[in-house]
Parts: structure tokens; sequence; C-alpha cells
């Protein structure tokens, strides 16, 4: 099984993996730690085959919209694993994949984005400006814009559309998407 885990997280180090281990979602290795860190986990072990115990925790696969949505507003990607097979008609280990990916510029599920628009942003630095485009999730509108090449430019225009997720090159600005991270919790991940 966790061979299987290994696999899958593979695919997705960027992400939380909840995987699905009957009625829970659990967490392993530093997934786990983060987990029970941001959702007031008990952090526990599982002998795994290696040396030390491997960190985990779970939740309620019923609870987990909660424990997601608090995930999200903490800036974090989250990936789905669920058993892709029934575990009683299964031989050896239950079949299991990603069956969504979550980003807090994404989550439409969150009660908050019915009252605002929630937009993903991405940004380019084409030397003498930034290009913004900007896309709101639940109608898929799409705006570009130009702004001065300067972080507090760049600042006002996603607090004006409400960006909860910036994509940009791992060529960008390290500063900026520290501050982006850091003063407004902003996701920004790197393409």
């Amino acid at each position: 099984m966790m061979q299987q885990y290994m696999a899958i997280k593979d695919d997705y180090k960027d992400a939380i993996l909840l995987y699905r281990l009957g009625d829970f979602y659990e967490m392993f290795f530093d997934d786990a730690k983060i987990a029970s860190n941001e959702l007031d986990l008990v952090l526990t072990g599982k002998n795994a085959g290696v040396k030390d115990r491997v960190p985990m925790c779970g939740i309620p696969h019923h609870a987990v919209n909660t424990y997601l949505q608090k995930l999200l507003q903490r800036g974090y990607k989250v990936a789905i694993v669920e058993q892709l097979e029934d575990p009683k008609l299964a031989k050896g280990i239950v079949k299991r994949d990603v069956i969504r990916v979550v980003t807090p510029g994404t989550n439409m599920d969150d009660p908050e984005n019915e009252k605002n628009s929630v937009y993903i942003a991405s940004v380019i630095d084409y030397q003498y400006g930034l290009a913004l485009s900007f896309c709101e999730m639940a109608t898929g509108e799409i705006y570009v814009k130009s702004v001065k090449k300067n972080a507090t430019a760049l600042l006002q225009e996603l607090l004006k559309y409400n960006v909860r997720e910036l994509v940009c090159s791992e060529s960008f600005d390290q500063h900026i998407i520290m501050m982006l991270r850091e003063s407004q919790g902003m996701s920004c991940d790197l393409a």
C-alpha cells in the first residue's frame, strides 16, 4: 500500500495527498505533518517497513469538505485519491488514483465563493511591464491587462480581482512571489 502511495505522490509532489483508506482519508510523511499542524489533527505513525515510523494523520471521509476548505484557504493544493474498485472484490491492493486536484483558485465548493467572484491569474514579465490574465472560475470570463513592472501595481490588480491563486514562471521575481504568499496568503504556483 505504501508503494502505491509513493508512486501516486511522485506525480503530485506539490500537493497534499488525501489518500482514501476505507472510511478515512489518510496523509503520510510531510503531508501529515502539515495537515496535523494546519487542521489541528493528532499526528500518529505507521510501521511501513522503514527504520522509523511513518508520520500519518487522517480525517473521516464524510467530513472531507470541511478540512479541504481549511487547507485551500491556507493556500495549499490538494490531490484527492479515491479507491477505484470495491475493496471486497479487489484481489491484492485496491486500485487507487487521483480523481481531483483542487487549488485555492479552482475551488468551486467554498460557500464564500458564492458571494464573491473567484479569479485565478497568471503573470508574465515581458521586460518592460507585466502582462496579467485573469479567469473568473464560475463564468469562464477572461481579462487581460498590462501593468507597470513593480510589486505595488501587481498587488493592486490582484486584490482588485480577488485573486486566490497566481500562476507564474519559475523565472518570475521570487521576492514578489514571497511577498504575495506572506502578506496576502495567496497561492503562487510556478509553471
